[in-house]
């Protein structure tokens, strides 16, 4: 992915690194084709109802930030423990959650798509505590 990371908004570096976080994911797990902003409000919607999974989702975006400030070359051993960590959260939110996130591979975040999918995830960071 050629991205600018400079110009990049928060949520669409979070968009970028989910995409990263859940690459490599079993293939049965990743969608075929991209994510609809009717699915991504369903998921939405399944995590803002749920406490457990709004905790777990806000505790991606913190790995997801540490990540993001992560050196790739010196640092790849904390960013594979990182990553193994948002799976295992991932996994708590649930299979909708991981479908959603897998085909956001699909998506350019540029596009309008994208940025329809970053607009409706973005009501879900401002569920998450300020740092």
């Amino acid at each position: 992915m050629n991205l600018k990371l400079k110009t990049l908004t928060l949520t669409n570096i979070r968009f970028a690194i989910a995409v990263s976080t859940f690459a490599v994911m079993p293939a049965v797990a990743r969608a075929e084709a991209p994510p609809t902003k009717a699915e991504a409000q369903k998921v939405v919607q399944m995590i803002s109802a749920d406490k457990a999974k709004t905790a777990a989702y806000c505790d991606i975006a913190k790995i997801e930030d540490q990540m993001a400030q992560l050196d790739e070359k010196k640092d790849q051993k904390k960013g594979e423990e990182l990553s193994k960590q948002a799976d295992a959260l991932g996994q708590k939110i649930g299979p909708e959650y991981i479908k959603l996130m897998a085909g956001l591979e699909e998506v350019d975040p540029d596009s309008k798509e994208g940025k329809e999918l970053s607009t409706t995830l973005e009501s879900l960071d401002k569920l998450c505590p300020k740092k």
